[in-house]
Parts: structure tokens; sequence; C-alpha cells
């Protein structure tokens, strides 16, 4: 981590500077030492989920009577941005607790909540959003994958693909039409148990540019039959309102991680242009590098001004789409450009895969991509010009 010089933000409690210095010990003991193995597995172990829930880093916002840790998103946010900075950024933690389990808190049933948020927030269930499809990306309306009821069933068709967390989750939550003759109006969200599901299974884990490590897959839903009770809410059509509400968060998510890449990609190459010698002096002491380095340590400082005050309006309940969406395009544009240049000054060792940096780079390309791309994200500011 880059010292930034920079007093605690104003969201940044006690308890949470505690729960920072809880959670970086954990991961350090815990996860760190394991990373490279992971990696080389291209995945990582079931108990992991496991380990996160024992340790509390699973639904800490999730109320106590429910199973939580009786946070705020700010819990979350630190518990995040430690993932990051340990360099596990390939854990699907942070849209099992900021994604997943949110929408079953604030759209289903009291029976869906005592149902399915305590194992989520022990890890015995881990959570998946199925959204995406192999010809739908970031046009949800124009999803294919039907929920058609049938008596006091629905049965589920379809197929999904980019799903995080698709080989460990054993919750899913689907998003179907319920009425394939509407658009937004048609879409409901299907919450799957994979362990009681004839006609579901998993495609194959997917091959990627980055994220080795991250279980990305395929899912199939062949007349998965489901009882009226796994319709997220009480009403069908409202899966697309329901997504929409969400968006903030999720696109804020991604920023804050976003923005803890870039500190870990600064501080990785300040250590090594310290160490590394070139024409009889270290690489720092050249200017290009101190030009280099200044520049990227300053946008750094600026993207966690800006991270930190997206986090604040939106534990008091004001972060607007729009706002969300800048922070999502900027920091990950912004985390290209940056993981770039710091490869640049590992030279030759900065393109082999057993230096942290050159994981950094390949796995930073998808976040302009995933919880919306940035074009969509360049869309909804214009609409507010």
């Amino acid at each position: 981590m880059i010292d930034l010089n920079f007093p605690r933000p104003a969201w940044m409690t006690e308890d949470l500077v505690l729960l920072e210095e809880q959670s970086r010990r954990f991961l350090a003991s815990e996860f760190v030492p394991h990373l490279d193995k992971w990696h080389d597995d291209h995945m990582y172990p079931r108990e992991v989920w496991t380990k996160a829930g024992e340790a509390g880093l699973l639904c800490a916002s999730m109320p106590e009577e429910y199973g939580g840790s009786g946070g705020t998103f700010a819990h979350e946010a630190v518990i995040n941005r430690e993932f990051s900075l340990a360099g596990f950024d390939t854990f699907g933690a942070p849209l099992h607790s900021g994604i997943v389990a949110p929408y079953i808190l604030h759209y289903g049933t009291e029976e869906q909540k005592k149902r399915w948020l305590p194992k989520l927030a022990t890890g015995e269930l881990v959570g998946a959003i199925a959204m995406t499809e192999p010809g739908t990306g970031s046009d949800l309306q124009g999803v294919r994958a039907t929920a058609v009821k049938s008596g006091n069933r629905y049965v589920l068709n379809g197929s999904k693909t980019f799903i995080t967390n698709g080989q460990h989750a054993n919750l899913i939550v689907v998003v179907a039409k319920t009425d394939p003759k509407e658009r937004a109006k048609g879409i409901s969200l299907m919450v799957v148990e994979t362990g009681d599901a004839p006609g579901f299974r998993r495609g194959r884990k997917l091959k990627k540019l980055g994220m080795d490590s991250a279980d990305t897959s395929e899912l199939f839903f062949d007349d998965v039959s489901l009882p009226t009770e796994n319709l997220l809410g009480t009403e069908e059509g409202q899966g697309f309102a329901q997504l929409m509400k969400e968006l903030p968060q999720e696109r804020l998510i991604v920023a804050l991680h976003a923005i803890a890449m870039i500190e870990r990609a600064v501080a990785l190459t300040i250590d090594y242009v310290k160490q590394r010698k070139a024409f009889g002096k270290a690489v720092i002491e050249f200017q290009n590098t101190q030009f280099e380095l200044a520049d990227c340590k300053t946008e750094a400082a600026v993207g966690k001004v800006f991270i930190d005050y997206c986090i604040e309006r939106h534990v008091a309940g004001q972060l607007d789409t729009v706002t969300a969406s800048m922070a999502k395009a900027w920091s990950t544009d912004l985390l290209g450009k940056v993981t770039d240049r710091c490869l640049q000054l590992f030279g030759g060792y900065g393109y082999m895969d057993e230096y942290p940096i050159s994981r950094l780079y390949r796995d930073a390309r998808v976040m302009r991509i995933y919880a919306g791309t940035n074009e969509i994200m360049k869309l909804v500011i214009a609409r507010s010009l």
C-alpha cells in the first residue's frame, strides 16, 4: 500500500479501522500464502468460502437477525479493499456479499431472507447472479431465458455465460423472462438452489485473458422445476426494476476494487525500482522513473479521494446512478493506464507471469467490461448533460 499521507475519510469509524486491521491480518495468514498455488491451479478451493465466513468477511452489511454482521456498505468497502490490496482480486466475495445478498435483503420475502441470508453469511451457500447470456450482455431487456409458470411451480430454461462464482455457487439468482412477450416488464429474478434442481448443470470453467483462479463459468437450465417461493419477492415482472436499483452499489464495488488495485500496482513498482539496478544505479534514480511514478501516485490519490466521497454518499443513501457510473468508468480506465505504465518500469520481468504486476495488468482489462461496459457508463453519464 502506498503512503498517500491522507487523514482517514469521515466514513471510516473506529470499528471500521479495527475491521481493516483484522481483515488484513486474516488475509495475510490464511489466503496470501496460497495465492500463487491457486493461480497456478486456475481455481481456489471451496473451503475459502467457509473460512471467509468464519472470519466475518461475508455479508458484513446484512442485519444480524439474518446472520450478517449488522454493518453498512462501509464495512463491505473495507473488506473488499483489503481483498484487493492482498492480491485476492479473483475472489467472488464482493459479488456474493455486495450484490447477491442485497437482492435478497431488499426484495425477498421474510421467509426468503431467513432461508438464504444466514447461509450466505457463513459461506455454506455461495451466491452468483446469472444475467449474461451467449447473445445478450449489457442489454438485459433482451434476455432469452424463461421461467414459465406451470401450476404451483416455474419451469426455468436457458443458458448463461461469464458467471462469476459459477463453479462454486449453490445459490444462483437467475434473470429470466416470466412474460417472454414483454421486455423490461417481463423480467423476474428466480432463485435456484443447485443442490435440489434437476436439469441444472454447470458448463466449463472458462479460459480467460486474466482472473485465472476465478471460477467464471457457463450455466445451463434445462426444464429446471422451481417452487413459486423461489420467485424473488411476491410479484412477477419486478426483476428489471430490482436490477436497476442495485446498479449504483455494483458499480461502486468495481470502482473501489480498481482504485485498490492501482494502489497495489504502484506500491509493487516502487518497491521493484528501488531494488533493480541498471547502468550502475537503482532504476528509481532515473528521472523518467520518478516522473512516471509521480504521475501514478497522484492519480491513485485523486482516485481514492473520489471513491471515498462516493462511499460516503452511498452510506448516506445519496449515491446516484450517474455518479456511480462516473466512478466505475473513470477508475477502471485509470487502472488500465496505471498498470501499463507500471509494467513498463519492470522491463522484461513485467511480462513474466510470476511477477504480480503481470497478473495485475491482465486482470485489470476486464474491469472496463463487466458490471456494464464503460461505453454504457458514458451513455448513462451523457443522459445527465
